[in-house]
């Protein structure tokens, strides 16, 4: 790939090898300073596939120090896993001044140190809007724009804001664009903003990863909480994500783990910042392996030791279970995914199942009865079967 001798060193510190796929698709085009569309899901190796071509065309710092790159990401927690990826790869070369921008910290100490000067600005887009507005962000020197997660961005409101701080930027820049799936409002965003961008696309045929395997409890409601301590006592897992959908849920489960006297976490958004920087910091070295979380964990944050999900409440819309199974599985590793589903949410499950092209397999228990009204249980099973014209082909041959 052409990389400069500090670069590989900071690689081979890192002890990455051999790039990914989308690695190896986007980081030469993006040397160019073309701009890149790239597809590719979770844990694929999507950031560093931009922070090492930013890194290799920084020029060196003139006075005002200004910021060369600006990333823009869904999330908090994604802000400071972009901003630590960058310190990484940046080891051996000048000292490269990277600053985060995100809601939750006080934003004096942001300014003082856009004051200073940094060459990196990684952001969410509300808290880098407000920069603008206040005067204390400057986006004349940019080369480089990142929309990282980019459907992640739109699905949760935050076009205008992207919308307006692309308007503020240079029109001579370039522009990279990582997104898991590339809906109609993604594509519309790309084309308004992108020029003669190369796509390329990295996302397999089946949506889920080979690596995970995939299950689902038939369980009442009542039922799910004997069913997660057996199930957990049964799997002993090395790390775990247990998904609920709502805060409110979160708490409740976190509390009634940890009166069993099991070692827990919980990360929701109402969390203060300084809460949930100790929980994902906990987390991410391997101190915590319990973490009951709303989605606001379910896309971005690569955790590779993650080896169970556990979709305590099944999730409202198909790609959030696409996303927080993704947290498993990464970089080839072996996952394992557990979804419980109650008799009346046969319909959601069968969603899931179509939107996967996949069928989630049967687990059960031994001596342990989820449900109270067996033939209930089995005649949702039954209901749950698309119609022909909709069953992804390794439904019918299953059926």
């Amino acid at each position: 790939m052409s990389l400069s001798a500090e670069m590989l060193a900071a690689l081979e510190a890192a002890r990455y090898t051999a790039p990914t796929p989308v690695q190896a698709g986007v980081i030469p085009v993006a040397l160019t300073g073309s701009d890149v569309m790239g597809q590719a899901r979770t844990g694929t190796g999507k950031t560093a596939a931009f922070v090492i071509p930013i890194l290799e065309r920084l020029q060196s710092p003139e006075k005002p120090r200004l910021p060369q790159a600006l990333i823009l990401v869904p999330t908090r927690e994604l802000a400071v896993q972009v901003r630590d990826e960058i310190e990484k790869l940046a080891k051996g070369r000048r000292r490269v001044r990277t600053v985060a921008l995100y809601g939750g910290k006080p934003i004096r100490g942001q300014i003082e140190k856009l004051k200073v000067g940094t060459d990196v600005v990684v952001g969410t887009p509300g808290r880098v809007l407000d920069h603008l507005g206040r005067g204390t962000l400057v986006l004349t020197g940019l080369s480089t724009v990142v929309l990282d997660e980019a459907d992640r961005m739109l699905d949760i409101g935050f076009r205008p804001d992207i919308e307006k701080i692309l308007r503020r930027c240079p029109r001579e820049r370039q522009t990279l664009l990582l997104s898991a799936t590339v809906p109609p409002p993604v594509h519309r965003l790309a084309q308004r903003y992108m020029k003669d961008a190369e796509t390329l696309d990295f996302s397999p045929k089946d949506i889920t990863v080979d690596t995970i395997d995939q299950f689902y409890f038939t369980v009442d409601d009542n039922l799910k909480f004997s069913l997660l301590l057996k199930l957990l006592e049964r799997e002993e897992p090395q790390q775990a994500i247990i998904f609920c959908r709502t805060k409110r849920a979160t708490d409740k489960l976190h509390q009634a783990l940890g009166k069993r006297g099991i070692e827990v976490e919980a990360m929701h958004g109402d969390l203060r910042q300084s809460a949930r920087d100790r929980v994902m910091k906990r987390f991410r070295e391997g101190k915590t392996k319990l973490l009951v979380a709303t989605d606001v964990v379910g896309r971005g944050i690569d955790v590779s030791g993650i080896s169970h999900i556990i979709n305590f409440d099944i999730p409202q819309f198909c790609d959030d279970y696409v996303h927080r199974v993704g947290r498993t599985g990464r970089m080839g590793r072996q996952g394992v995914a557990f979804t419980f589903v109650s008799p009346e949410e046969g319909s959601e499950l069968t969603r899931i199942e179509i939107r996967i092209n996949a069928l989630l397999k049967r687990d059960e228990i031994a001596g342990l009865q989820t449900v109270k009204n067996l033939k209930k249980a089995a005649k949702a099973d039954s209901q749950s079967a698309p119609p022909p014209q909709q069953r992804p082909k390794r439904y019918r041959r299953a059926l």
